[in-house]
């Protein structure tokens, strides 16, 4: 059993200089074989990236496209988690009160809506970007995306 490269479907830059993202068929050291994306660096010697880079060699001709930067969408998709510590000193941080935040609550239409915004915000350990209870604050309160987006970043580091 070898790990192996059996197709390279598209090649593509990165924003890190000489790192490509290579979207390719592979046998795996198990012999289960899968389409997956592998993250190629010019200096590592591991795993099939030695493989990939030959295989790049020999197929100089092969298109690899640009790099495009994400939208914003996409990275507020993949900003990391905030532990519930961490979203409520980053609302404090930008001048939100927890107590703002459950007025905002409070005013929802009674409703199931509300039940959800309250169990969330009182018992979740975790909040993510991209979950509407975070879109249901920040409506509420008057935080522009981008505003909500400089909070989020601050928090990852309390």
């Amino acid at each position: 059993m070898a790990l192996s490269l059996n197709e390279v479907y598209s090649v593509q830059k990165t924003r890190e200089d000489g790192v490509l993202l290579v979207k390719c068929n592979i046998t795996d050291l198990q012999d289960a074989v899968y389409d997956c994306e592998y993250v190629s660096r010019p200096e590592d010697g591991f795993g099939l990236n030695p493989t990939i880079r030959k295989w790049l060699d020999d197929n100089c001709d092969f298109p690899v496209a640009d790099y495009v930067p994400p939208t914003d969408e996409e990275s507020r998709l993949i900003m990391p988690s905030l532990s519930a510590r961490q979203f409520r000193l980053g609302l404090v941080g930008a001048g939100v009160s927890p107590e703002a935040v459950a007025a905002t609550i409070a005013a929802l239409p009674a409703g199931t809506e509300r039940d959800r915004a309250q169990i969330e915000w009182e018992y979740a350990e975790t909040f993510q970007r991209g979950h509407p209870l975070v879109a249901t604050i920040a409506n509420g309160l008057g935080l522009s995306e981008l505003q909500v987006d400089a909070l989020w970043l601050a928090a990852v580091n309390l």
